[in-house]
């Protein structure tokens, strides 16, 4: 939870977390290796962002930017993704948020045409800084 500095009060918006799973379909592969691209992901993080917004601040929010962004390992087509932000500033009207993606799942070719396995851990794939902004709070 974090403490307004001018007023002293803890936010209970600090440390409030979603997480969003969804499929990689193989029609967003669009490299060799049926590699997706990391702008999958950013969508991702918007997902997730805007679900994050609705829940502290009852309004969807507009994301204002990104720092940081690592892309730490391949995403590919058939990866069952698994993407989080969690709240870790509250300002007057901005939010700063800790984001992570992690593969769940992933497909295995060599086992077969629809072969998957359920990772024993999650790879984490991306992770960024996020800044929202919500419109009309105070």
């Amino acid at each position: 939870m974090s403490e307004d500095t001018r007023t002293g009060v803890s936010d209970t918006r600090t440390g409030v977390s979603v997480t969003h799973r969804r499929y990689v379909p193989y029609g967003h592969a669009h490299y060799g290796g049926s590699l997706v691209d990391g702008a999958y992901v950013l969508g991702l993080f918007g997902d997730v962002a805007t679900e994050v917004c609705i829940r502290t601040d009852g309004d969807e929010g507009l994301f204002a930017g990104y720092e940081d962004v690592a892309f730490r390992a391949p995403v590919r087509a058939g990866d069952v993704l698994e993407a989080t932000a969690t709240v870790t500033r509250v300002g007057r009207r901005s939010r700063t948020l800790a984001l992570e993606a992690r593969v769940v799942c992933r497909a295995r070719p060599d086992k077969g045409e629809s072969a998957a396995e359920v990772l024993a851990e999650p790879l984490v794939v991306v992770t960024a800084t996020g800044t929202v902004v919500v419109p009309g709070t105070s």
